[in-house]
């Protein structure tokens, strides 16, 4: 839906004249900002998720998002939400000021600062509709995997062991659950120099928030040194086991999420390389589990 087509059905938009501008980035949607150009007051200038596929498919659920976006916006993190329309796939919020991070911006302290904050403020809001857990979450993308015959790199399904004990050992010391968007690589943070703001709920729910932590470390590359300095941005003074947490949970995420690669590559109309997007997660994962320090972190992480 890059051209613009059934944006005159929205009633934000009705009785208006308006330009298009295709956004980069989204693998399930396709995002447009859209800004009126008729001189009416007021001016609007606002963004417009069109989703595509078949949602279900990757356990997205529209009208969760729809209501996690307006919780992240209260809570003062995230856009605010102007209009919904499912028949339409298509959500609009405004559009936010500043720009999407990239992956290299983290190592300026005061991005990590202002982006840990916006994590604890989305974190400290209102409760989210539904739960995400990778381990269920891997359990789901797994079967169907094997339900449709998707291809699978070979010795994916030989960590089941260790994957089981990082599920026992995160079990422990589980503090309960917070908002968490789940998906926070560097694009769905934008800043503008003062302020970051969140984007993106389609994988949201209540989670632990070492999680959301883990998910950025990995899908953003950070050093050892990184996650630490990220962990203590957002903790203050995080105890041995918060590290721990974090760290298994980017093994977690890497793990996981490779598992939405391949069901993509398997079966997503884009001309994009998924198989290669999940490759790479899934052999940070490899390596995180046979890293010498594994079993460590596990002990860590259960406070033995």
């Amino acid at each position: 839906m890059t051209s613009g087509e059934h944006l005159d059905r929205l009633a934000v938009l009705a009785g208006r004249s308006w330009s298009v501008t295709e956004l980069p980035g989204g693998l399930t949607n396709v995002n447009l900002r859209v800004r009126t150009d008729d001189g009416r007051e007021p001016a609007l200038d606002v963004v417009v998720r069109c989703s595509h596929g078949d949602p279900s498919l990757l356990g997205i659920d529209r009208e969760a998002e729809h209501r996690n976006t307006l919780a992240a916006a209260e809570a003062g993190v995230g856009a605010p939400v102007l209009e919904f329309r499912p028949d339409l796939g298509m959500l609009v919020i405004g559009y936010l000021p500043g720009r999407a991070l990239v992956d290299a911006d983290f190592t300026d302290p005061d991005v990590m600062t202002r982006a840990a904050r916006a994590v604890r403020a989305l974190h400290a809001g209102p409760r989210f509709t539904g739960h995400f857990d990778m381990f269920a979450r891997r359990a789901a993308y797994l079967a169907t995997i094997r339900e449709r015959g998707f291809r699978l790199p070979d010795g994916y399904e030989a960590y089941a062991d260790p994957w089981d004990d990082v599920r026992r050992a995160l079990a422990v010391r589980a503090t309960g659950t917070v908002p968490c968007n789940n998906d926070l690589l560097a694009a769905n943070f934008i800043d503008d120099g003062t302020r970051t703001w969140l984007i993106d709920y389609e994988y949201s729910g209540n989670n632990d928030a070492c999680f959301e932590l883990g998910n950025t470390a990995a899908e953003c590359g950070f050093t050892p040194e990184m996650t630490q300095a990220w962990t203590e941005a957002y903790f203050g003074t995080p105890t041995r086991a918060d590290h721990a947490r974090v760290r298994l949970q980017a093994l977690c995420s890497s793990y996981g999420w490779s598992l939405w690669g391949f069901i993509q590559a398997a079966a997503s109309p884009l001309d994009f390389d998924f198989w290669s997007w999940g490759l790479e997660r899934y052999e940070k994962a490899r390596a995180a589990f046979a890293d010498p320090g594994f079993t460590r972190l596990l002990e860590e992480a259960s406070g033995a």
